[in-house]
């Protein structure tokens, strides 16, 4: 009886155990690059960059077809960080900028995921307290937004790169071509030091934002030139830890999410780039494959991008998603995941997409249309497969990063079916009115609720005595 007493208890811990391990929240790991294009990666169309540790990411997992970011860095980084459109983002001094300063009172995905019991690190670019190296503010850097440490750099590293521990500078002008192997370095500690809880690390790459720099060992590897050969060393990376999860046991458990910021750098056209670099400066950008435009345009080419998420176990293999995503739908989905509390207070544009990327996946309403801004400037929706240009001049300060075809006045609503035409090249709004109205109307909601360049949204976020002022402090 004694016997079987103690046989009896060692099932129910066993079992305990096992509910347990079940039970445990998943590790996130988002690997977020500066400004790859939607063409550059070998399983999105490459076909002179090699990226088969991106690729068999994408072969054990869900590659997302229309998934989209914003057009630039900073407001990139503010729409993931908080799940919302930038321009309805609170900002220090409530001083609407080009790269925001995001305001202490934002929640961030960092903040959502500490207060479920999540170890964090921020690894790489932060560009949301100033877009320099130098010149940003101390309290809006990683650790005073929900993450428990950082190693990176506060901004761009168009000339030099300061890297910080914390917020201490611990080094000036670090060698670029040295950055994305020590920034895996980090991510890969902290996941070791940290396995026994649910971890969060967000790890963004410094490349291939230019300068373009590349270690030896990639130097010359690739078919596309010098932003080739820094593609193919963030893949090797990214491999190192795919390994690393394996080998710590971590694999069936973590959830690895790859995307950009962004589309890729046209420079072909950029005189202080031309003059940096040489008359081969347009190949230090990369490729928006089959889409129209670049980053800094709101053509396809300019925000979307490739993501692909894995979770062994999870995620269905070699699957793909073609519903209209974006980077803000991910801070409800990693509260959903981690058993988190998304803000109810403020208005949160992201959506949960949970259902969507799981095995047992059902489709999520797409009838969501997703808005196009180009700084402060509403430009077009999309919704389902129409997406609408409304009448805008050409971006005087930004046209020299698009080709020049690209950069059209645009005197009357243009309409594009995306699915048809994915390259944006025939306007078809004459054939459809009702659409046509449907869709304006959208954008007069958007231009009442999120905001616009002559106006403050109704639900756009403030949190200091002051008004919102719309400046823009012009990027360099």
């Amino acid at each position: 009886m004694k016997k079987f007493n103690l046989y009896i208890l060692f099932i129910f811990f066993v079992s305990f155990g096992i509910v347990q391990a079940q039970e445990k929240k998943p590790n996130i790991i988002l690997v977020f690059v500066d400004d790859l294009g939607y063409g550059d990666l070998s399983c999105y169309g490459s076909n002179t960059i090699k990226t088969p540790n991106i690729d068999k990411m994408a072969e054990e997992g869900i590659k997302f077809t229309n998934f989209y970011a914003q057009t630039v860095c900073g407001p990139s980084r503010a729409a993931l960080m908080t799940g919302s459109y930038p321009l309805r983002i609170a900002t220090q001094n409530n001083v609407v900028e080009i790269h925001p300063h995001v305001h202490s009172k934002e929640i961030t995905i960092a903040e959502i995921l500490k207060d479920a019991g999540y170890a964090s690190m921020a690894i790489g670019k932060w560009d949301l307290a100033g877009h320099s190296q130098t010149n940003y503010s101390t309290e809006l850097l990683p650790i005073r937004q929900g993450f428990d440490t950082f190693f990176g750099t506060p901004g761009s590293n168009d000339a030099t790169v300061n890297l910080i521990r914390n917020e201490e500078v611990v080094e000036n002008n670090a060698d670029m071509s040295t950055l994305t192997k020590r920034y895996t370095d980090e991510a890969i500690s902290f996941i070791k030091q940290n396995k026994e809880k649910p971890f969060f690390v967000y790890l963004a790459h410094t490349m291939p934002h230019i300068r373009l720099e590349v270690s030896e060992e990639f130097k010359g590897k690739s078919e596309a030139g010098l932003y080739g050969d820094v593609v193919q060393e963030l893949d090797w990376h990214v491999g190192r830890i795919l390994k690393s999860l394996k080998e710590e046991g971590l694999d069936e458990n973590t959830y690895v999410i790859f995307t950009s910021d962004n589309g890729p750098w046209y420079l072909g056209r950029s005189k202080g780039h031309l003059k940096r670099i040489g008359k081969d400066a347009e190949s230090h950008g990369g490729s928006a494959g089959s889409l129209r435009g670049a980053k800094t345009s709101t053509w396809e080419g300019g925000l979307r991008v490739p993501c692909i998420i894995r979770a062994h176990g999870k995620v269905e293999a070699n699957s793909i998603n073609n519903q209209v995503t974006s980077t803000m739908d991910l801070l409800p989905t990693f509260s959903k995941l981690a058993g988190g509390k998304t803000p109810t207070d403020r208005v949160i544009d992201g959506r949960d997409i949970t259902s969507s990327i799981h095995i047992d996946s059902k489709a999520i309403d797409n009838t969501k249309p997703f808005y196009y801004y180009r700084r402060t400037r509403l430009e077009a929706v999309r919704l389902g497969k129409w997406k609408l240009f409304v009448p805008i001049d050409i971006d005087k300060d930004w046209e020299i990063y698009s080709k020049a075809k690209d950069v059209i006045d645009i005197k009357k609503p243009l309409l594009f079916n995306l699915d048809d035409d994915i390259g944006e090249t025939k306007d078809v709004s004459n054939a459809h009115p009702k659409v046509l109205e449907e869709l304006l109307e959208l954008i007069e909601w958007a231009r009442n609720d999120i905001g616009d360049y002559n106006r403050i949204g109704e639900n756009a976020r403030f949190f200091d005595s002051e008004p919102r002022r719309l400046d823009i402090i012009k990027e360099k």
